[in-house]
């Protein structure tokens, strides 16, 4: 036990000055949290605050450089992931950390297999405990379906299933679970949470959606540019403070006047009976019409599978087999490719950041330069334009 360190009754798990340092900045700078039992312990902050960094110690993906960790009363330090598996510790990873070339339950079940003698996988028992606890979560799907085949919310979906069939479960640390869910779905997950929470599972939940927060947690700390700044129970408080503390009350957000006459303002983009044929029969896309005007932001929603994300594509070149006319200011294109679309200004950030938008082995400096290769003599892009 850590001298001068008293375990409270309420408490599982309490972190002690926790402090996090990679080249060129300190992540964590001391901070202390408590994480309470049979509670949904909210961890909020601005990107870069330290949130996920402060859960990846708890979890055992990365170590602290300086602090302890309790349970109870006894200090504990996870070297790895197993490590804190075996005190009940999961984690919800906010990019997804599934095998893609693998099927539902196999991932569902990775890594907490079961088996039939002492080496045969047993199958049979893997799917009947995926099925179960897919239809708990109110999202069945094909077992046998590879995860590398499925839209980003049933992968969430999957990543969450992963901890509910843990029989030890005591922490479930969910980073920005929602994401990528929805409405429906997050109704779902929060009356799964209410259920852990009632039968003493302590959960760890980080989102930047305000009215989340208010909805499902009961205790708040907040973090600022790596410091604990302030902690407090949901009741106790309402979005303005935590705001206010997020932000250290010091800054202020650009407004847009809304009393735009859209009626007045040209379009940009005009999107007329869009299509995208679904394999076996009917339409990904079907018949879809819109406009965009100069300067306006149009949200377009639907829940998962309605087709939002195979909008863009066909925008930006993915689907050529598309069918339907699309006008750019007033002119009509003939999407064939991606990079014809780059020439004619559009860009995508794709619902799958990671796999999608990103190529993980390469740095900063040549993902930002991606897209202009064509642009310059055997694909090399001077440093003074690509930021080097």
């Amino acid at each position: 036990m850590g001298e001068g360190y008293k375990c409270r009754e309420d408490v599982f798990l309490h972190a002690e000055k926790i402090s996090k340092i990679y080249p060129g900045t300190k992540a964590l700078d001391e901070v202390s949290f408590d994480l309470l039992k049979g509670k949904v312990n909210v961890l909020i902050g601005e990107n870069g605050a330290g949130k996920s960094t402060l859960m990846k110690m708890i979890a055992g993906i990365e170590q602290p450089n300086e602090g302890k960790m309790y349970i109870g009363e006894e200090e504990v330090y996870f070297k790895d992931t197993t490590e804190a598996r075996k005190h009940g510790i999961g984690i919800i990873h906010q990019e997804l950390s599934l095998f893609p070339n693998l099927n539902v339950y196999q991932n569902i079940y990775m890594n907490k297999e079961k088996t039939k003698g002492k080496i045969a996988l047993d199958n049979k028992q893997h799917m009947e405990g995926a099925r179960a606890v897919l239809e708990r979560l109110e999202h069945p799907l094909d077992l046998n379906q590879n995860v590398g085949e499925l839209r980003v919310g049933q992968q969430q979906m999957i990543e969450i299933a992963r901890n509910l069939v843990e029989d030890d479960l005591k922490v479930l640390i969910m980073d920005e679970p929602t994401s990528s869910l929805s409405q429906q779905e997050v109704k779902v997950l929060f009356k799964i949470m209410r259920e852990l929470t009632a039968a003493g599972i302590s959960i760890v939940y980080i989102s930047h959606r305000l009215e989340e927060i208010m909805e499902i947690g009961d205790h708040v700390t907040i973090l600022r540019d790596g410091k604990y700044v302030a902690d407090s129970d949901v009741k106790d408080i309402d979005v303005s403070w935590i705001v206010h503390q997020m932000t250290g009350g010091a800054k202020s957000y650009p407004t847009r006047d809304r009393e735009v006459d859209w009626s007045k303002v040209e379009n940009v983009l005009e999107v007329k009976d869009l299509c995208l044929p679904k394999a076996g029969g009917g339409y990904l896309v079907d018949h879809l019409s819109f406009e965009l005007k100069k300067g306006e932001v149009l949200g377009i929603y639907g829940l998962m599978g309605a087709g939002r994300s195979e909008v863009f594509e066909c925008l930006m070149g993915l689907h050529p087999e598309h069918t339907g006319k699309v006008l750019m200011e007033g002119k009509e294109l003939n999407i064939k490719s991606i990079k014809q679309q780059i020439d004619n200004g559009f860009a995508l950030i794709p619902e799958d950041r990671q796999a999608q938008g990103l190529v993980q082995t390469l740095d900063i400096e040549k993902n930002c330069s991606l897209s202009a290769l064509t642009r310059y003599k055997k694909g090399a892009v001077p440093r003074r334009e690509s930021g080097g």
